[in-house]
């Protein structure tokens, strides 16, 4: 597949920029530094996939307009996974034969950690955006590994809190996507309910793959478990999500329906419509709610995003812009491309000014993120009621 490189944009963020020696020799004085993008570009996730490289091009051109990376332009050059681990791995390989200074990658965990093997042998810094399984951060396959999103560790504590706090719910249903991303939050959920001391059962468990849009059979014995709650694990936000909530309401199923967190995006909103109506969930970004709402760099984000795509951006569009911002600041001001050297850089520290306000990470990679829980009280306008 050929590349995609994009274009610049008058944007401005606050990054640190000096001239300084270069990491890779291979690249010349002035010429313009690459930054890959490995996302779903077609198929289920694929309005996801570009809504983030989206606004990575939009985060590189306002990186640019701040006088670059140590003085260099950034070129954005996106490849498509296709949802597919065996497509990863190939697009990574071709990344790094372009010599791509840093990976922004990750919507499907099981694409992120096949190919961060391939990236970490090519000495790429490797920065998840979206995918959420645990063992992304292990070490193992990559040991500079560093993730914008929350992780399934996380969200298991706040989604089990929903459940047995906010719902009392005591017999819980769960629909799962079948692959390390869902069955890793599904484990996690449940360990975290155990956790509480509360009396719950689990009374039915339905698992698919990522790209399964009929769940009729499945919904038929949730139906029959007559659950108080269902947690809906389904990263396929375009597709397999909206139309689980739609055949949810269809089936007529009273339980309360619980989206993972991150799962209720604009997208399925735009799909799923009225169904999506008492959908309780959690997320870490909402462009226009508190603290968001006051965070210059997030305002100009916003603006610039929807000057180029005419809507709003999504957490996803967010995650991929920050991960180019935090990269770009950690490069700045270490006057490096060099992969240990930028990841030491985060890792265990603060990056200032991002979309996010000031972002910290855990020692391993992890940005500490903090969470808002709401249920949808109008799925026809996407209107929110958030949950103390």
């Amino acid at each position: 597949m050929g590349s995609l490189k994009l274009g610049r944009r008058q944007f401005a963020i606050a990054a640190s920029a000096g001239a300084a020696g270069l990491a890779f020799p291979a690249l010349a004085q002035g010429e313009p530094i690459k930054v890959g993008v490995i996302v779903p570009l077609s198929g289920a996730a694929g309005p996801n996939g570009q809504a983030v490289l989206h606004a990575v091009t939009v985060a590189a051109d306002m990186v640019n307009a701040a006088g670059g990376v140590m003085g260099r332009k950034l070129a954005v050059v996106a490849k498509d996974d296709e949802s597919t681990p065996a497509v990863g791995v190939t697009r990574a390989n071709e990344l790094a034969a372009e010599k791509v200074a840093v990976v922004i990658e990750g919507w499907n965990s099981p694409v992120t950690l096949a190919m961060q093997p391939v990236l970490a042998r090519a000495d790429i810094l490797d920065i998840t955006a979206v995918s959420k399984a645990d063992q992304i951060l292990s070490g193992k396959a990559n040991p500079y590994a560093i993730r914008i999103n929350s992780p399934n560790g996380q969200d298991g504590a706040v989604i089990a809190d929903i459940l047995a706090n906010k719902l009392s719910a005591k017999r819980i249903g769960f629909m799962t996507e079948n692959d390390a991303y869902g069955n890793g939050a599904q484990q996690v959920i449940e360990a975290e309910l155990k956790a509480t001391g509360k009396p719950w059962e689990n009374v039915v468990v339905e698992k698919f793959p990522f790209k399964q849009t009929d769940f009729r059979v499945s919904l038929t014995s949730v139906k029959q478990a007559k659950p108080d709650a269902v947690v809906a694990i389904n990263a396929a936000e375009s597709s397999g999500m909206p139309a689980l909530i739609q055949q949810y309401r269809q089936a007529g199923i009273e339980g309360v329906l619980v989206g993972a967190v991150g799962t209720i995006l604009p997208t399925v909103f735009k799909i799923a419509g009225e169904a999506m109506t008492g959908v309780v969930s959690a997320d870490i970004y909402f462009p226009d709610l508190p603290p968001f709402n006051a965070i210059k760099a997030n305002l100009e984000f916003i603006a610039a995003y929807r000057k180029d795509h005419n809507e709003t951006p999504d957490k996803g569009a967010a995650l991929g812009a920050t991960a180019l911002q935090v990269w770009a600041s950690a490069a700045n001001a270490t006057k490096s491309l060099d992969r240990k050297t930028v990841a030491g850089a985060i890792r265990g520290k603060t990056i200032k000014g991002t979309i996010l306000g000031d972002l910290s990470f855990e020692a391993d990679g992890q940005a500490k993120q903090r969470y808002t829980v709401f249920k949808v009280t109008d799925g026809k306008t996407a209107k929110i009621e958030v949950l103390k």
